[in-house]
């Protein structure tokens, strides 16, 4: 599938020009919502964009923690471009591939610890529901500060305005799992 508008592959911004490099030196192609999304707005947004994985390197949880809520949120929110470089992701942090594959069931693995499936339930309720039920929030605050809680719903935020803007555009998985691989 197509994205709704076509990529842009030689932007004339120098800004944009200088970050197709750096995501192509990153990922090893440039991925199509910096082409799609990024490159039809003033260089706010994208810095906007680039702000929020700046962002995420300030977080004091688990990296791994971090990416199992990303992903479990773009899961929901069916985002196959997140779902995509997330796993990318993981495999250049050198994760534990097995929780991402069992993140559908998260709730029953033996992979998960009883904190990371606190922080998945609360990172689910929230993406599904718009809320979260006091039950919830009390099992999340039993294993995580408020600071922590408080990255948690960062987290969730952050991915939901990831998610829209591929979802919004029709912007699918560019296959930077298979990209990396062949790098190798």
């Amino acid at each position: 599938m197509e994205p709704f508008l076509p990529p842009i592959e030689k932007p004339q911004a120098p800004f944009m020009k200088l970050a197709y490099v750096m995501t192509r030196r990153q990922f090893g192609k440039v991925i199509t919502p910096l082409k799609v999304f990024c490159a039809r707005l003033p260089a706010g947004f994208g810095l906007f964009y680039s702000k929020i994985s700046q962002l995420d390197k300030k977080l004091q949880l688990p990296p791994e923690t971090a990416l199992l809520i990303r992903e479990r949120v773009a899961q929901i929110n069916v985002c196959h471009f997140c779902i995509d470089i997330g796993r990318s992701i993981a495999i250049k942090g050198k994760m534990n591939q097995a929780k991402f594959d069992a993140l559908d069931d998260y709730g029953a693995s033996p992979l998960f610890t009883d904190a990371e499936r606190a922080a998945l339930d609360y990172a689910t309720e929230l993406t599904r529901d718009k809320k979260v039920a006091p039950e919830t929030f009390a099992r999340v605050a039993k294993h995580y500060s408020e600071r922590a809680i408080c990255e948690i719903v960062w987290l969730v935020a952050s991915e939901h305005f990831y998610n829209m803007t591929n979802i919004g555009l029709n912007i699918h998985s560019d296959m930077l799992c298979e990209v990396g691989r062949k790098k190798k």
